[in-house]
């Protein structure tokens, strides 16, 4: 629902630079740019903002809070991607399978086999992970039990939420030790996180343009930061959860 956010922040944060030192050379922006916006994917995006300010202000301007950059982010990002979420909308109302039906079965799967599971997302902010489940309708495979949230989204108060804090908290809740905890993700914060808490890190390397196969630079990243293992989508959910030793 997401895909093209590298996009989107890369020309803006460019164009900021570029506004900010126009002499040196726009490809020198934009490789700037990519690097630092790659090298914090996976975290909140208000640490990719934090770190154009940082170099907004080393240029000797004076920036913006990264708030601010971080929200005017969210509002190009918005209207590039809000017409996406009208299609799981206008599919659950025919009934038709939508582009993200493998999601849903996965969720079947590992539902059927008992699995406590739990979501996690750090780009958007808490309310909209809820309302973006609802709509690929997935709120009730995460749905809250014995007083244990099953849905986590960044916060506006960014130094309340990381992914760190997320997994610590579904350890200690469910009781987990070692690999009863899996972790599924394309970013490699979570892959890194899941490894520290001695857990199962699964890597997602999806191709953000829709294609099949993996996205090669998603894999050698997670490859990088430790994943156990590397899946390129949710297609064969059955034989993955086979693979990690949960069955029926």
């Amino acid at each position: 629902m997401r895909a093209g956010w590298q996009e989107v922040m890369e020309a803006y944060f460019c164009e900021i630079l570029i506004a900010t030192a126009p002499t040196t050379p726009r490809s020198k922006h934009t490789n700037n740019c990519r690097e630092f916006i790659t090298r914090l994917t996976g975290g909140q995006k208000i640490y990719q903002a934090m770190e154009l300010e940082r170099q907004v202000r080393a240029t000797g301007a004076t920036p913006l809070p990264a708030a601010r950059y971080k929200a005017e982010f969210q509002h190009r990002l918005h209207r590039r991607i809000d017409h996406r979420l009208i299609e799981p909308c206008a599919s659950a109302a025919s009934h038709q399978p939508d582009t993200w039906s493998p999601v849903p079965s996965s969720c079947c799967a590992a539902s059927a086999r008992r699995v406590s599971s739990a979501i996690w997302q750090a780009a958007p902010i808490f309310p909209n992970v809820i309302e973006e489940a609802e709509l690929l309708g997935l709120s009730g495979f995460f749905t809250a039990d014995e007083g244990h949230v099953r849905i986590h989204g960044a916060l506006r108060e960014h130094a309340n939420f990381s992914k760190r804090l997320v997994i610590e908290r579904i350890v200690a809740q469910n009781g987990l030790s070692g690999p009863e905890l899996v972790a599924f993700g394309d970013g490699f914060v979570e892959i890194e996180e899941t490894r520290r808490a001695g857990g199962v890190a699964v890597g997602i390397a999806s191709r953000e343009d829709g294609g099949t196969g993996c996205d090669p630079w998603k894999a050698r990243r997670l490859q990088d930061v430790g994943a156990h293992l590397l899946v390129s989508d949710w297609l064969q959910s059955d034989l993955l959860l086979r693979t990690l030793g949960i069955t029926a």
